[in-house]
C-alpha cells in the first residue's frame, strides 16, 4: 500500500502546492473548547440546537467571537419550517411584499444562505433548502449564483449524490436566463432592481438623476460574474456525472463570459470593472460605460473571474481610498465623488428606503471580502491589499452588527456614522449576507477542494501588525465526512501545546507549522450520514386553512396564526408568535389538523423577556377525543423560556391538540411556535 507521505507528495506535485507538513506519528489534540459551556453562554436555553450542529470558534478578539455566534443565531432564526417541504432560509424575518408567497422565500440571498449553511454538521437545513429551490422555489425574481453555491457546498461535505440531484434543473434555469443575454455582445444584462441593487449609477443616470428605482438595464459585473460562476459549476458537476458533452459546453460558456467581461466591462480609464448600458434614452446611450466606480466592480474576484494581473489588481486601490469607496465605518457602494452620492430618493412614509448610491450594505461587503480573500490566497498580484487590510475590514464589518451594544444586523448603514439608514421593522436581523463563511474560508483559511485534500491558509498578518491575532481555534468543522479542528497559537502560551498552526482530523493532530503558512494534508473521505427529516404536522403558511389555530384570548387571526407559521426566533426587536392577554390564570392554544393524524410528541417555544412576557408556570398537552379534552401526559410539564420545550407521549391518533398553560400573574404568554410530530 502506498505510504501516506508518498500520497502527500503526489498531491503536492499535482497541485503545485507546498509540501504538506505531516508529523510522523499523529499527536493528541490540543485542549478542546468546552462546547456545552460556550453554547449555554451564547444561546441560553436554546443551546441544544447549536451544540451538535455548529462549528465552535474562539479567538483573541472577543468581538469577532460574539458576532460569529450571533450569526449562527441569525441563521437559526431564518430557518422557516414548511412542514412536508422541509426547511428554507428566509431573507427577512418580517413579511415583505416582494417575497414569493406563501413561503416568504427570495432567491437573491440564496448564495449567502447556502454558504453559511454548508458549515453545519446537520446537513438537513441546506439540503431541504436546495431541494425546495430546485423544485420550483427559484423563480428567478432576482439574479443569483445558486448553482455555484451548490457546488461550493459539495466542496465542504463531499456529498456527490446531493450535488448532482438537481443537475438537469440547474441547466434548465441557466438557459432561462437567455432572455437577459445579448447575443451580439456576448454578455448578460439586468435592471439593477432585479439585481437586488436599486438606485445604482446606471439606474439613477438613466433617469437623468430624477429617480433610479426602476430602469437602467445594463451589462453588469454582477450578473456576468454570477453566470460565469454558475456555468463553471455546471461544467464541474456535469463532469462528475459523466456527461462530458455538457461539461465541455458549460466550460466553453464560462470561458466566453470571462473573456467578454474582461474585454468589455473593464474600464482602463477608471481602473475598475463597470456597467455598460443596455438601455438607450435621452440621458444615456447603449453600450456607453457608467461614469463612476461601484463596489459591484469587485465581484469578478469573488468568483475567480479576474486574472492574476497587476493591471486588474490596481482596482483595489479604490476600495482602500477614503476619497473613493472607503467610508469611515464601511465600504461605500459608490465612490464619494459621484454626483448623486447619498442622495435619498425613496421613502416609506418618512423613513428612508433602500438605495445603493453610497450606503454600506452587508450584502456587498460580504462579496468584496470573499473577493479579497481570493486575491490574498492565490494571486501574486495583490495591488495594495494586505492581510492587515483584510482583517481590518473584517473587523469593521463585524462592528456594523452592533447597535447601541446590541447585536442586530440591519439592511444598510451610513458609511461615515455606521448608523442604520432604513431602520424599518423588516430590517432587524436581516439575512442577506454572510459572516461564518468569511471566518471559515478567510480568517481560519479553510480552502474547500473537490479532491481528498484539506488545505488551510489563515489570512492573518504577522505579529507586529495591529490586526494580528495571537490565537484562535475552530473545532467540530465538517469536511468530507470528517470533523476537523484548526488552532493558531503564536507563542504557544494560550493552549500550552506548542506554538504555531495545527490541524486535527477526527481528534488527532495531523499537521503543524511553527509559523502562519499554507498547510495541505490528505484526508480520507468518509460517507456523510443521512440526516433525519421529522415532519411538523402543525405548520400552516396560509391563514384560514387546515391546520388552524385557536386561542383562549387575543384571537386576532394573524396573532393566532403566528404560532403555527413555521417561524421561530427569540429576538426581542421583532415580535413572533401568539401572545395571550395578560390576565387570567389559565390560557390555552389549540391546533385543529382538519383530519386525524398519528402523533407522539410536540415542541413548544416560549418567549420570556422578564417584563411583559413570561413562560407559563406549568403546562399540559391534551387531545380531543370527540367528546372531551384528555391529557396526553400523566404529569404537567415545566416549560423552557427562550428555548424548546419537548413533550412526548404514547402514540395516539387525534385531529385536535391543545396546550393548556398556567399563566403567571400580570404577564402575558407568548407562544412562539407549536409543532406536532408523529412517531419516528
Amino acid at each position: 500500500m502506498r505510504s501516506r507521505l508518498w500520497i502527500a507528495m503526489a498531491i503536492m506535485l499535482a497541485t503545485a502546492m507546498p509540501v504538506p507538513a505531516i508529523p510522523a506519528t499523529p499527536s493528541p489534540a490540543v485542549r478542546a473548547m468546552d462546547t456545552r459551556r460556550i453554547a449555554l453562554e451564547r444561546f441560553g436555553n436554546d443551546a441544544p440546537w447549536y451544540e451538535e450542529r455548529i462549528p465552535f470558534f474562539e479567538s483573541a478578539d472577543p468581538r469577532l467571537d460574539a458576532v460569529y455566534y450571533y450569526r449562527w443565531a441569525l441563521f437559526r432564526a431564518h430557518q422557516r419550517d414548511l412542514g412536508t417541504e422541509g426547511y428554507i432560509s428566509t431573507e427577512f424575518l418580517d413579511d415583505v411584499s416582494w417575497q414569493r408567497e406563501p413561503f416568504a422565500s427570495l432567491n437573491d440571498a440564496t448564495g449567502f444562505h447556502i454558504g453559511e449553511g454548508r458549515w453545519l454538521n446537520d446537513r438537513r437545513y441546506a439540503g431541504d433548502y436546495i431541494d425546495f429551490m430546485y423544485r420550483g422555489g427559484n423563480d428567478r425574481h432576482f439574479t443569483d449564483y445558486m448553482a455555484d453555491s451548490v457546488y461550493g457546498r459539495f466542496l465542504v461535505d463531499g456529498d456527490r449524490e446531493a450535488a448532482l440531484r438537481h443537475l438537469q434543473t440547474m441547466r434548465h434555469i441557466y438557459r432561462l436566463w437567455d432572455e437577459k443575454y445579448d447575443f451580439t455582445k456576448g454578455l448578460y444584462f439586468v435592471e439593477p432592481l432585479l439585481d437586488a441593487t436599486e438606485y445604482t449609477v446606471s439606474s439613477i443616470d438613466a433617469s437623468g438623476g430624477k429617480d433610479g428605482f426602476r430602469g437602467g438595464d445594463s451589462f453588469r459585473p454582477s450578473v456576468n460574474s454570477y453566470m460565469f460562476a454558475n456555468a463553471r459549476a455546471l461544467s464541474r458537476l456535469a463532469e462528475m456525472a459523466g456527461d462530458q458533452a455538457m461539461a465541455r459546453e458549460y466550460a466553453a460558456r464560462a470561458d466566453a463570459l470571462r473573456s467578454r467581461t474582461l474585454d468589455a466591462l473593464w474600464s482602463s480609464d477608471l481602473s475598475h470593472f463597470i456597467d455598460r448600458y443596455k438601455v438607450e434614452n435621452e440621458h444615456v446611450k447603449y453600450w456607453s460605460p457608467i461614469r463612476a466606480r461601484e463596489l459591484v466592480g469587485y465581484l469578478p474576484w469573488m468568483f475567480d473571474l479576474a486574472p492574476d494581473d497587476a493591471r486588474y489588481a490596481a482596482a483595489w486601490t479604490h476600495l482602500l481610498s477614503p476619497e473613493a469607496l472607503a467610508g469611515k465605518t464601511g465600504m461605500r457602494t459608490v465612490e464619494a465623488s459621484y454626483q448623486y452620492y447619498m442622495k435619498q430618493y425613496r421613502y416609506l412614509g418618512s423613513d428612508p428606503e433602500c438605495q445603493w448610491n453610497g450606503p454600506v450594505w452587508p450584502f456587498q461587503t460580504t462579496q468584496v471580502l470573499h473577493g479579497m480573500a481570493n486575491l490574498l490566497d492565490h494571486h501574486d498580484h495583490k495591488g495594495p491589499v494586505t492581510r492587515g487590510a483584510y482583517m481590518r475590514l473584517l473587523r469593521q464589518y463585524a462592528a456594523l452588527h452592533y447597535q447601541d451594544g446590541r447585536l442586530d444586523l440591519e439592511e444598510d448603514y451610513h458609511p461615515e456614522t455606521g448608523k442604520p439608514i432604513v431602520g424599518l421593522d423588516r430590517s432587524h436581523h436581516y439575512f442577506h449576507s454572510g459572516f461564518v463563511d468569511l471566518v471559515m474560508t478567510g480568517l481560519v483559511g479553510i480552502r474547500p477542494r473537490a479532491d481528498d485534500v484539506l488545505e488551510v491558509n489563515p489570512l492573518l498578518p504577522d505579529a507586529g501588525d495591529p490586526q494580528a491575532l495571537a490565537w484562535f481555534r475552530v473545532q467540530n468543522v465538517p469536511y468530507h465526512g470528517r470533523r476537523i479542528a484548526i488552532t493558531w497559537d503564536r507563542d504557544g502560551r494560550h493552549y500550552g501545546r506548542g506554538k504555531g498552526l495545527s490541524i486535527e482530523v477526527d481528534g488527532q493532530e495531523v499537521a503543524r507549522s511553527a509559523t502562519l503558512r499554507r498547510l495541505t494534508v490528505p484526508i480520507d473521505r468518509a460517507p456523510v450520514p443521512a440526516y433525519a427529516r421529522p415532519i411538523n404536522r402543525a405548520v400552516q403558511l396560509v391563514r384560514g386553512m387546515f391546520p388552524k389555530g385557536q386561542a383562549s384570548s387575543n384571537a386576532d387571526a394573524e396573532n393566532v396564526h403566528d404560532a403555527i407559521d413555521g417561524r421561530l426566533w427569540f429576538f426581542p426587536e421583532l415580535a413572533n408568535g401568539w401572545s395571550s392577554a395578560p390576565s387570567g390564570k389559565e390560557q390555552w392554544y389549540a391546533i385543529d389538523l382538519g383530519e386525524p393524524a398519528r402523533l407522539a410528541r410536540a415542541e413548544l417555544a416560549f418567549f420570556d423577556d422578564r417584563k411583559t412576557h413570561a413562560v407559563p408556570g406549568a403546562l399540559r398537552l391534551q387531545a380531543w377525543t370527540g367528546q372531551e379534552w384528555r391529557d396526553l401526559t400523566a404529569s404537567r410539564v415545566k416549560p423552557v423560556p427562550n428555548g424548546i420545550t419537548h413533550v412526548d407521549w404514547p402514540e395516539t391518533t387525534a385531529s385536535r391538540v391543545r396546550v393548556v398553560m398556567r399563566q403567571r400573574p400580570g404577564r402575558a404568554i407568548r407562544l412562539v411556535e407549536f409543532k406536532l410530530f408523529g412517531p419516528d
